[in-house]
């Protein structure tokens, strides 16, 4: 993996709160070379800790010790400080604005190899490796449907509901929990609740927008089919990733 140091100046501190989720994203711009000028633009106030090329190559744009701001307004776990407790990746792709395309093996490849590598120095459950339309559904869709999770959760990155990857996400999760997870219990919720609602905020997901967070909830576990509107397959998909946390 060839990281190419590129440092941004837009970070702060996270104020001694610990990293326990990754944070997928893709650019949405026209070029990598747009993105690169954007996340290190004082004036933009936004960056990643990481911007992977489409040919692999991994540029480093913020210690991983500091608080990059790639999230924005999000929520997971009921927790909304999501930028103060994340590693944020970006990957170069122009996304549903300018042309939205596959990620390339050799893309897919690095960030695979990174995300490994960063989630042996800190106790991220697998559950909370996520994309930026499942912290913020209402605004956003990246890394999108056509981003491979499942192929993430087979490399024991985060989780997927397969019989051939729920074994590494347990796996995953052991390796996680080292330390005590530190978001805190989700509350009770009052009922009754629309169909799905209960399951997908239990998982993590805001569902102040239920049809977004289903949307969210489709890009990441059944992106051969985005309706929007719950049914049989994403209960039985959620009951599934449920069982395994």
């Amino acid at each position: 993996m060839k990281i190419v140091d590129h440092p941004s100046p837009n970070y702060n501190s996270r104020d001694g709160h610990e990293i326990d989720m990754l944070v997928l994203h893709y650019t949405g711009m026209a070029s990598a070379a747009q993105a690169l000028q954007r996340l290190c633009d004082p004036e933009a106030k936004v960056s990643s800790h990481y911007m992977i090329e489409e040919d692999g190559t991994v540029y480093r744009l913020v210690p991983e010790d500091m608080r990059a701001w790639h999230a924005g307004k999000s929520s997971w776990r009921g927790q909304d400080n999501i930028n103060q407790r994340s590693i944020g990746i970006e990957l170069v792709n122009p996304g549903h604005e300018f042309g939205y395309r596959p990620f390339p093996k050799a893309q897919m490849e690095a960030v695979a190899t990174l995300c490994k590598d960063i989630l042996t120095r800190y106790a991220i459950p697998a559950r909370n490796v996520v994309g930026h339309s499942d912290v913020a559904p209402e605004r956003k869709e990246d890394p999108g449907e056509l981003f491979d999770w499942e192929w993430m959760a087979g490399q024991g990155i985060g989780i997927f509901p397969s019989p051939l990857v729920g074994e590494g996400g347990a796996k995953r999760r052991e390796r996680g929990a080292l330390k005590e997870d530190t978001f805190t219990k989700i509350p009770p919720l009052p009922s009754p609740l629309p169909q799905g609602e209960r399951g997908l905020f239990l998982y993590g997901y805001d569902t102040t927008n239920l049809p977004k967070a289903i949307l969210a909830f489709q890009r990441h576990f059944r992106p051969q089919l985005l309706t929007g509107q719950w049914d049989e397959e994403c209960a039985v998909l959620l009951a599934a990733l449920l069982k395994l946390v």
